[in-house]
C-alpha cells in the first residue's frame, strides 16, 4: 500500500530546493484544514453555531467543527473540549431525524492527523466513517468513547 503523501528528497531544504535527491522518503500529510477564522473568540463562536445552521452541500460540518477544535486545542483554549463535545452531540442529534440535510460526503479522510493524540484520532476517524455510511447506533457509541478519552485527558 502507498502512502500518502508528498516526495521529498533526504537532504531538501524549507524552501523546496534539493540537494540531493538520489533517495526520496514519502512524509504522511493530513489533509489541509479549511481556512477558519483567526480568532479564539471566532473559533469558539464558529463551534457554538455551526451545528443549527450548517445544511446543503459541502464538507461534513462535523469536519470543521473538528478543525476548529485541533486550532483550539493548539492554543490550548480551556473550552475547547466543551464546545467540540457540545457541537458534535448537536451535530449527530440533527443526523438521526430521517430527513435531515446535512452532508454525507468526507471531504478530508485524513483530518484525523491533525491531532498528535493517536487514540483520538482513530475515534474520531471511525465516527466519520459511521456517519458517512449512515450508522447513527455505532456512531453514538464511538461519540460516548471520544468524549471518555476526552475527560481522561
Amino acid at each position: 500500500m502507498l502512502a500518502v503523501g508528498t516526495v521529498r528528497g533526504p537532504f531538501e531544504d524549507q524552501t523546496g530546493d534539493s540537494m540531493s535527491s538520489s533517495m526520496a522518503m514519502v512524509e504522511p500529510q493530513a489533509a489541509a484544514p479549511a481556512p477558519l477564522p483567526a480568532s479564539t473568540r471566532d473559533l469558539v463562536r464558529l463551534m457554538r453555531t455551526l451545528p443549527s445552521r450548517a445544511a446543503g452541500p459541502g464538507p461534513l460540518p462535523e469536519s470543521t467543527v473538528w478543525q476548529a477544535y485541533v486550532e483550539l486545542r493548539r492554543r490550548g483554549e480551556p473550552r475547547a473540549e466543551a464546545a467540540f463535545l457540545r457541537a458534535v452531540h448537536t451535530l449527530h442529534r440533527r443526523r438521526s431525524f430521517r430527513d435531515n440535510p446535512l452532508p454525507l460526503v468526507d471531504d478530508a479522510p485524513q483530518e484525523h492527523k491533525l491531532v498528535e493524540d493517536p487514540m483520538l484520532g482513530e475515534l474520531w476517524k471511525a465516527y466519520k466513517r459511521c456517519i458517512c455510511g449512515r450508522r447513527m447506533g455505532p456512531a453514538a457509541q464511538l461519540l460516548r468513547d471520544i468524549e471518555a478519552h476526552l475527560t481522561q485527558h
